[in-house]
């Protein structure tokens, strides 16, 4: 039992976690789940987690984003947000994510609304999502 822990606890030095994008995430809900928010649409919003932007029983769900995944993934690479800088410069990152949140409000989903109408209604952004 002890070497699978020092086995398991040696192998987890090794591993990067994937920071960037839990960063996103967390930004995400500060940005759009305040207190102001809807209790409704703050319930949907947690409930979707990851699918906000990605696309729910996806095999690959890393990579197979939403409509809103996918405009955001324009703006946003995960590669420009190493974990150092989220901790060097924590403001810096979060303007950052949140300019590319405010422009990705602009863009139109599939069902004709923009995703910035969408969210202001209570929406989940994505068509898509499989929620």
């Amino acid at each position: 039992m002890k070497r699978l822990a020092l086995v398991l606890g040696i192998a987890a030095c090794f591993c990067t976690p994937s920071f960037a994008i839990s960063e996103f995430g967390k930004q995400w809900k500060a940005d759009y789940l305040t207190d102001d928010t809807d209790a409704d649409f703050v319930k949907s919003a947690r409930r979707a987690g990851c699918n906000v932007c990605h696309v729910k029983g996806a095999p690959e769900k890393k990579e197979a984003r939403n409509e809103y995944g996918r405009a955001l993934h324009k703006l946003l690479d995960k590669k420009d947000f190493p974990k150092e800088y989220f901790k060097e410069k924590p403001e810096e990152a979060a303007a950052k994510i949140t300019a590319a949140f405010k422009k990705v409000e602009e863009v139109k989903s599939k069902d004709g609304k923009t995703f910035g109408e969408k969210i202001k209604n209570n929406e989940l952004p994505a068509t898509d999502a499989g929620l």
